[in-house]
């Protein structure tokens, strides 16, 4: 007979250790229900749902009257597919029906093609579509010729004003665009991007079998706030005008750009900007792609050596020294010897035209009355440089002028206290070259000495929803009378040079401004030592037009153009600078409703 196996203090012993073991488990089972509901609760909920932001949408921007749309933004659609789900029979059907809807040429379909066949749940196939072709996707998943494809709305922003040349918006540069993830990109909409865009909404929902947050049963966590609409300082009626005539110049004088502004010199609000190459900012995804530099904004972003429009400048500062009387006569050499016989400088024709009163070495633009001019300004050349480069910083030369656009230079120009300048950095300066400066600083700069003296702020945008905005001036920057006798001398200057005269003046209009013609370094030329580009030069004009007083100030730059012939001191494009000014000048003035000056004010 076998032995027994079963003992009472073995089967104790397995008991006990169920009794451990079933109380461990317990304890593990009260700790993870109990102690740890909520962590574990928290990890299910972020497993299965999603906690995410919804843009709200994006404000409005209308130009100075508040009527004219000049960006906003609208519902369209994008298309999605799941891949993973079809056969290569779907893939295939799938491709050609959203070919067919959306037009696509033989390079698209194809791209379309390769996304389909990826083997990937979720797949954006197309953004942007408007409401006739996703109705043509929805019948067409309803026939069954679409397999798991789908559409969701996407906010777009939308330019809709046609510019002034072909394949071009309205103001692209001044007001830039958005990208897909909502950001705005270059002018108002970058640098107004938070106010634009507003608060997001903030959501909980759901997640599908791919992650994404099933909407309709999202949580709002946040209600989010509405982005505010802008309005701008902008005539549309102005800002295609100016756009058509600045394309014109662009095609007459075979200029790398062309820009011009027009700008209040009381107030510094900018009433049109514009600049060509422009851009379509509908399709600015094509532009990044060919040439994104088109993106720049010359008038802000661009520095170049001005040219004589800086011997206003010079005539300023020696009327403000005292070492200058507009009558005064000065020697006009035709060349001037610099620095013990180091240097030279010459006037662009290379003829001495003998003594000449200041305010006509500024008229016709001559180079070494004008370096006469700035190396008297002190009893040592390094006061007069310091004399000349103060004058320039008290005008914003140097520093940003505070514009309310993305992307504002500062320009260059080097600190005589920080580097010494000989005597031909002096001469140089007193007639442009060896500065580098934006087209919106010598606007604002000659907005000075026609305004009374007072260095405003450029400004584009008038008002962010219901609050104005007043950019604040900078400040006195001479006196009043010196302001006077300035705008009398840019007036002189377009009176009494004959071929200024017959292509700037406007009958009925009071006139003035300054000519600038510069040569341009390329610093890649002579196998990187730098040379002067050959028959290429910057035009620019900078002037007034009012009525007893200047009420516009406009500047204008042609580009890199070359000149229909190369004479000395002799170098005519199809379209001169003050030709281009006149036109933009009158356009500016039969188009605005300005008020009349006091002194007109009657039926």
């Amino acid at each position: 007979m076998l032995g027994r196996t079963d003992s009472r203090r073995r089967l104790l012993l397995v008991l006990g250790v169920f009794l451990v073991v079933g109380a461990s488990l317990f304890s593990r089972l009260l700790w993870w229900q109990v102690h740890e509901h909520d962590t574990l609760a928290a990890k299910a909920e972020r497993q299965t749902t999603v906690q995410f932001e919804e843009p709200v949408k994006r404000g409005t921007i209308y130009d100075r009257t508040g009527t004219v749309v000049l960006a906003t933004t609208v519902e369209r659609y994008l298309v999605a597919a799941a891949p993973d789900q079809m056969d290569l029979a779907d893939q295939q059907r799938t491709g050609n029906e959203l070919g067919r809807i959306l037009g696509l040429d033989p390079d698209a379909a194809r791209a379309l093609s390769d996304k389909i066949s990826a083997d990937k749940p979720y797949v954006i196939l197309a953004h942007g579509l408007d409401q006739a072709a996703a109705d043509q996707i929805r019948e067409a998943v309803a026939a069954g010729d679409l397999k798991t494809v789908t559409l969701e709305p996407e906010a777009v922003r939308v330019y809709p004003q046609a510019g002034g040349a072909a394949g071009t918006t309205l103001a692209a540069h001044l007001l830039g665009f958005v990208n897909r993830d909502g950001q705005g990109q270059y002018g108002v909409e970058e640098r107004y991007q938070a106010e634009l865009a507003g608060t997001p909404r903030e959501l909980l929902a759901e997640r599908d079998v791919v992650g994404r947050p099933i909407t309709d049963t999202a949580q709002v966590l946040s209600p989010g706030v509405a982005g505010s609409d802008i309005r701008l300082t902008i005539d549309t009626d102005l800002q295609l005008a100016t756009e058509q005539e600045v394309l014109a110049a662009y095609t007459a004088d075979k200029a790398v750009s062309v820009s011009a502004v027009v700008m209040d010199p009381k107030t510094g609000a900018i009433l049109s900007m514009a600049s060509y190459p422009s851009y379509d900012a509908n399709d600015y995804r094509t532009i990044a792609a060919q040439d994104p530099s088109v993106f720049v904004d010359p008038i802000v972003s661009q520095i170049y050596e001005p040219g004589s429009v800086f011997k206003m400048f010079t005539a300023m500062a020696g009327l403000e020294q005292g070492t200058l009387k507009l009558s005064d006569r000065i020697l006009d050499s035709g060349s001037l010897s610099l620095d013990h016989g180091q240097n030279r400088i010459y006037d662009a024709d290379r003829h001495a035209n003998g003594y000449m009163q200041a305010r006509d070495i500024v008229a016709y633009s001559r180079n070494v009355g004008a370096a006469r001019i700035a190396l008297a300004l002190g009893k040592t050349t390094a006061r007069s440089a310091s004399i000349l480069a103060g004058a320039w910083a008290r005008l914003g030369f140097g520093q940003k002028t505070g514009v309310d656009l993305a992307g504002e230079a500062a320009g260059l120009v080097r600190d005589p206290a920080l580097k010494h300048w000989s005597q031909v950095d002096v001469a140089n300066g007193s007639f442009g070259q060896g500065v580098a400066v934006t087209q919106l600083q010598l606007v604002t700069a000659y907005a000075a000495m026609a305004n009374g003296g007072t260095l405003v702020t450029p400004h584009v945008v008038l008002g962010v929803g219901d609050r104005d905005t007043e950019p604040a001036s900078r400040g006195q920057v001479m006196a009043p009378a010196l302001s006077k006798t300035l705008t009398d001398l840019m007036s002189h200057v377009v009176h009494t040079v004959p071929w200024y005269a017959e292509k700037t003046l406007v009958r009925g209009y009071d006139v003035g401004g300054k000519t600038g013609t510069a040569q341009i370094w390329d610093p890649r030329a002579n196998h990187g030592h730098g040379a002067w580009k050959a028959n290429k030069y910057n035009y620019s004009f900078v002037g007034y037009i009012g009525r007893g007083t200047p009420e516009l100030i406009i500047a204008v730059t042609i580009h890199e153009a070359k000149p229909l012939m190369i004479a000395q001191g002799n170098l005519p494009l199809a379209v001169e600078s003050y030709e281009l000014f006149r036109r933009i000048a009158t356009d500016a003035m039969t188009t605005l409703d300005l008020p009349k000056p006091a002194a007109q004010a009657g039926p």
